[in-house]
């Protein structure tokens, strides 16, 4: 199910538990079961309902902020999400304290850099933009200092490795003097920061404007919307 894109593990074994999956039309309500790979799966009425009534929230992190585990001394990202910065707050749906349940990032973005950040209840959204076989595209706008070394720029296009892995292919190009553009297809730890090292340059800002089709836009520092139903990753 997960595989298919239907929901998340997790989402999976709650809907098997709850008897609100059918497999060619057959109820299944016990876990680990095998199916044939061309099965057809279909889910219930209540879980469709359940999906439906899950958030998901783009928040403009500031600076400061922890995007997933909470650091002694910083606050988690979600701890921004309430009544009182919620930007779309005339347009769309109220907040309202059930929806911090489950509520998690879906994807890292470090305490020092600033921009996009995605937070959801939706395992089929996390599974989009995390799973090992995501390809969703981010951008960064990210200043620095130094001096970039002579091959330095088709380097961080295509041929670094971190950890002992080779990156997968990039986008990066200069938009101005001391601020390059990044576009990137995978998410390590300090990525952007630790390549910029490997050929000369320091990173001295970092925000994230897009994941997917979906741009940070005028969305206001601190505060956060709903993804709207027109829009997708």
């Amino acid at each position: 199910m997960a595989e298919r894109g239907i929901c998340s593990r997790r989402e999976a074994d709650e809907f098997i538990e709850r008897g609100w999956v059918f497999v060619d039309g057959k109820r299944v309500s016990e876990l680990g079961i095998r199916i044939d790979p061309d099965a057809r799966i279909d889910l219930a009425p209540e879980a469709t309902r359940t999906q439906r009534q899950r958030v998901t929230i783009l928040l403009h992190k500031p600076v400061g902020y922890v995007s997933g585990q909470p650091e002694p001394g910083y606050a988690p990202a979600v701890s921004l999400i309430g009544a009182d910065n919620q930007f779309d707050r005339d347009t769309a749906q109220r907040f309202h304290p059930s929806q911090l349940k489950n509520l998690a990032p879906a994807g890292r973005l470090d305490i020092d850099s600033t921009g996009l950040l995605v937070l959801t209840q939706d395992g089929r959204v996390a599974r989009q933009l995390i799973g090992d076989d995501s390809k969703v595209e981010k951008e960064y706008l990210v200043r620095v200092e130094g001096t970039l070394q002579p091959d330095g720029l088709a380097l961080l296009n295509h041929g670094l490795e971190l950890d002992g892995v080779t990156l997968r292919p990039a986008k990066v190009e200069w938009i101005n003097d001391d601020q390059l553009r990044f576009q990137l297809r995978e998410g390590r730890k300090r990525q952007i920061r630790r390549m910029c090292e490997l050929v000369g340059l320091k990173v001295v800002g970092l925000k994230r404007v897009r994941i997917g089709k979906v741009k940070l836009g005028d969305l206001p520092l601190g505060q956060w919307r709903y993804l709207r139903e027109d829009e997708s990753f």
